[in-house]
């Protein structure tokens, strides 16, 4: 994502009041990405409840699809044996992923940085289900900020302790290492980029990223480059909108 801060809400006469028989619009803000919405609607086949973010005409996050993102911090913590743990997550979106983080009992503290300040207002506005929660927990600090401008400045995720090092990483922020949000994410999937990642991260420590599509060789190779030890791992979950199963790539390297 861009590290501009996107401009203060502006108001749409009877956003708040937008309704429909489906869908109900929490807030909306006018970016320099584009037209950020939060909406709430209900899915007319279970009857629950669901949350998305949409950018554009492009979903970022729905609270339909979860199983991928919970796994992430899953998997990617199982690989570590250090307590307690101190994680950065880049991206926050509706905050499953941070809220699986918390759940680990050897958890010591959690950064989680997002581009969007207004994704971090609803969570502390409750807008976003566990958002204040999440918001509240001390072991918790949601920081403001470029995930990728952050590591290519040299000082790291901690504003407070530049340089500081973690015991993992974990990524949920483009769609895939091919297909981003910004073009200025692509160096981070190169070498280079992942050589700067490596480098926060404490030895044994561990990267994982989410992905929507399958799992990338090139992007492999490249991980392989840098860590000692890498995977891949499919996550299959029911997708009720296309009657079938749906996967998600989750990509682990491990430190040596």
């Amino acid at each position: 994502m861009s590290a501009r801060r996107p401009t203060r809400r502006t108001h749409r006469p009877g956003a708040d009041q937008r309704m429909s028989a489906r869908f109900q619009e929490l807030d909306w803000r006018q970016t320099p990405l584009g037209e950020l919405t939060l909406r709430r609607r209900c899915d007319p086949s279970s009857g629950k409840e669901i949350h998305e973010i949409k950018l554009n005409d492009e979903f970022l996050m729905s609270s339909m699809f979860t199983v991928a993102e919970v796994e992430l911090a899953r998997l990617a913590l199982a690989e570590v044996a250090q307590e307690p743990l101190h994680v950065v997550v880049g991206g926050l979106g509706l905050g499953y992923t941070a809220h699986s983080v918390l759940e680990h009992p050897n958890i010591g503290s959690l950064l989680v940085v997002d581009a969007l300040n207004e994704v971090i207002e609803w969570h502390r506005q409750g807008l976003i289900p566990g958002g204040k929660a999440l918001a509240a927990d001390r072991r918790c600090r949601l920081v403001h900020g470029d995930f990728f401008a952050m590591l290519r400045s040299g000082q790291g995720f901690d504003p407070a302790t530049p340089g500081r090092l973690f015991d993992a990483i974990i990524v949920d922020i483009d769609h895939s290492p091919r297909h981003l949000l910004h073009p200025s994410n692509a160096d981070f999937y190169q070498p280079e980029g992942l050589r700067r990642l490596a480098g926060l991260l404490h030895p044994g420590g561990v990267f994982a990223l989410w992905s929507n599509d399958p799992p990338d060789d090139e992007f492999t190779a490249a991980m392989s480059s840098i860590f000692t030890e890498v995977r891949t791992e499919v996550v299959s979950f029911p997708n009720p909108l296309q009657n079938r199963d749906s996967g998600n790539t989750v990509y682990l390297a491990k430190l040596g």
